[in-house]
């Protein structure tokens, strides 16, 4: 049953594998769906498509949110493109839900700072400021069949905003994980993301004065552009992991993922996480663009090299309330790279 169920996911996912397609890069819109507010996954490039757990794995595979003891907080606050000013700040909490089921609810919201408002006749600024309102809210509830099988699914509320303009959309993200091995330690996954409602930007901001076309009276009218639609920039990843136990202390375990974007490169991956006795672990990854390099129509900003680090404090030896802290880092291809820090607690 197990088998069948993931020969049936495959192959609805089957058609998108080779979905990346560099002349559509550009064409969508809402791409902060696809930045990674949480230290611990944006440690391994965000590749954990198969391993990821808790209430982070809402932005990437949501099958993995189930494995939570009952309760898990996160608050995450990333720097994002050093240099540019933007930072992204994120909360989550998830909550078990008898023996197989858990429900989460996160938030993540895109700081820009303040950008000063210009116009043709002040290009250098007018004084005043602006800053605009880019904010995700998300549903999950996943489900474990047979503590083999785990499937989840979130639908995320999407809002972007200036003062004078905004767009609302609707998106779905899909996921599946599955776990074997004689030691449970080899995990496969597979997660569907932003599949959802196309956006369109309204409001005053595209509306403007101009004179009446009649032209036998001469008087001013207000008129109103329809800005064009977009689409969300849908991506499917693919990924396996495999756990090497050295001893009960002593833990590695090898990722590769792979990633179909519908509006840009696909992408290919792999790293390692280092694990002792589940209380500090070290991890480190390297993501490619298939069909990147000096003839590519643009270059993905994070491919190369990631890192993160992980600190885990229990409360008592055999409890399972922990407070945590996940750093991770992400090279960039412009600016100073990506800085992820998260504070998470599990009871």
């Amino acid at each position: 049953m197990r088998g069948k169920l993931l020969i049936v996911i495959s192959m609805m996912c089957l058609p998108l594998v080779y979905g990346g397609n560099p002349d559509r890069q550009g064409e969508a819109g809402a791409y902060e769906l696809l930045l990674n507010p949480w230290a611990r996954s944006a440690g391994l490039h965000t590749m954990t498509t198969s391993m990821i757990q808790g209430v982070e794995a809402m932005r990437l595979n949501p099958a993995g949110l189930v494995h939570i003891p009952r309760t898990q907080v996160l608050i995450g606050h990333t720097r994002y493109l050093v240099g540019s000013g933007v930072n992204l700040n994120a909360v989550g909490l998830g909550q078990k839900l008898g023996d197989n089921g858990a429900l989460g609810i996160s938030l993540m919201a895109v700081d820009f700072g303040d950008i000063d408002v210009t116009t043709t006749d002040q290009p250098e600024g007018t004084g005043a400021t602006f800053s605009p309102g880019f904010y995700h809210l998300g549903v999950s509830y996943a489900h474990n069949f047979e503590n083999k099988v785990t499937v989840g699914l979130t639908v995320r509320g999407i809002s972007e905003t200036t003062a004078d303009l905004s767009a609302h959309g609707l998106a779905i993200d899909a996921g599946v994980q599955y776990v074997t091995g004689p030691a449970d330690n080899f995990k496969f996954g597979i997660s569907l993301r932003n599949v959802g409602t196309s956006m369109r930007f309204g409001g005053e901001g595209l509306s403007f004065r101009a004179p009446n076309p009649d032209g036998t009276i001469s008087y001013d009218l207000s008129y109103d552009q329809r800005a064009a639609t977009f689409q969300l920039p849908s991506v499917l990843n693919i990924g396996a992991s495999y756990d090497i136990n050295l001893n009960t202390r002593h833990r590695f375990t090898l990722v590769g993922n792979f990633a179909s974007n519908s509006f840009s490169q696909d992408a290919i991956g792999g790293g390692v996480e280092y694990a002792f006795n589940e209380l500090f672990m070290l991890r480190g990854g390297y993501k490619y663009d298939l069909g990147s390099g000096k003839d590519a129509v643009v270059n993905n900003i994070y491919s190369g090299i990631s890192a993160g680090v992980s600190i885990e404090v229990p409360f008592s030896q055999d409890s399972d309330t922990r407070l945590a802290i996940d750093y991770g880092y992400r090279t960039t291809s412009t600016w100073d790279g990506t800085h992820n820090l998260t504070i998470r607690f599990t009871i």
